[in-house]
């Protein structure tokens, strides 16, 4: 009878502050409603009833924990948590048909058990066991129910309809719920909000610094990932279609089209210039053969540049014959006895290119 009478008053409590909260919420409505949040303008009122006591109670509360207790001392309370946890994520894999997954998290609680003294060692990680996430929410929307309408929870936060009926499910399920006397049970629950709690506060700066409106990231976060968790992970976000008709655009070619237009005006200059040097060059190699064939040095120097200029009209202007005669003669010799490389003006005189040094002999 105790038991029942302190079930009961604390069912009275928490149905008294879900009617305070119902009634401030009365004066609190949404013009436009968010698609699947029908009760926005209720869900926002308990959202910051929520808030105010996360802030003002658990966080500090959280705060003081991870103060006096060290980390591995919260690792493995997390530890022993999640392995309790693996008593009815094993049975909804089961129910769901999921044979695989739920052997394996029998084999983790089994190991985790034993050789995890009690589960504060998370020894089936190292086995290479995963770790799985189901709950009878997600059971029932395995087998068709609908979500139904966005939930936020006065103390325990988001939901919908359909995981708020699991819930209740998942707490007879859980192993916690059967420990006597109840105040141990209640405490195990207890010190598990708390370190779980602590465990959220780095996500909960975050959330304070990144989210504009803390209520629809909350929103949106649960929901997206209650449906990754419904469909395995398999559910993909689809590209966008841009349609097949639309042509690819055709860019041309600019390096080699800028090479042809500058390559084309390059060789009409160097064609121009190659013939005017082979003109040039005919015409001095004519005067040449007509009765000079006892010129001075500078008059034979003047004879020769006539040649080297035939020789390069010839590569550019193939229209004079004179010039392609003269480029198959011998290359002229200057004054040193080397080959001519350069076109010299008629009348000046060759500078030496190389000289000799005469050679002494010591005797």
């Amino acid at each position: 009878m105790q038991t029942l009478r302190i079930s009961g008053a604390g069912a009275l409590q928490v149905a008294k502050l879900t009617v305070v909260v119902a009634a401030l919420a009365g004066c609190t409505t949404v013009q436009t409603p968010t698609k699947g949040d029908p009760l926005e303008g209720l869900n926002r009122t308990i959202f910051t009833v929520n808030d105010k006591l996360d802030q003002y109670a658990l966080k500090p509360v959280a705060k003081g924990y991870v103060w006096v207790t060290p980390q591995p001392v919260r690792d493995s309370v997390t530890n022993f948590f999640s392995n309790i946890g693996d008593v009815y994520i094993a049975a909804n894999n089961l129910l769901q048909l999921k044979i695989t997954d739920g052997v394996q998290d029998i084999m983790r609680i089994v190991i985790n058990t034993v050789f995890g003294v009690g589960g504060l060692f998370d020894v089936a990680t190292l086995a290479k066991l995963p770790k799985h996430d189901n709950d009878l929410g997600l059971t029932l929307g395995h087998y068709g129910v609908p979500a139904g309408p966005y939930l936020v929870l006065p103390l325990f936060g988001p939901s919908t309809l359909r995981d708020a009926v699991g819930s209740i499910g998942n707490y007879y399920v859980n192993p916690l719920s059967y420990i006597d006397p109840p105040g141990l049970s209640w405490a195990l629950y207890g010190l598990n909000v708390v370190n779980t709690r602590a465990n959220l506060l780095n996500a909960g700066d975050v959330l304070e610094g990144a989210a504009l409106d803390k209520y629809s990231f909350v929103r949106n976060a649960y929901l997206q990932r209650r449906q990754y968790l419904l469909s395995d992970g398999k559910q993909a976000q689809a590209l966008p279609n841009y349609g097949d008709e639309a042509p690819l655009p055709k860019y041309d070619d600019v390096d080699s089209g800028a090479t042809g237009a500058a390559g084309a005006p390059a060789g009409a200059v160097t064609g121009t210039a190659g013939a005017a040097a082979g003109t040039q060059g005919a015409a001095a190699k004519g005067a040449a053969a007509s009765g000079t064939a006892g010129a001075t040095p500078p008059q034979a120097a003047s004879a020769a540049g006539a040649n080297a200029g035939a020789t390069s009209g010839a590569t550019g202007n193939a229209a004079a014959p004179e010039a392609a005669s003269g480029s198959s003669e011998t290359p002229p010799i200057d004054m040193n006895g080397g080959p001519e490389t350069t076109q010299i003006p008629a009348g000046q005189l060759v500078p030496p290119t190389r000289f000799n040094f005469p050679s002494f002999k010591l005797r």
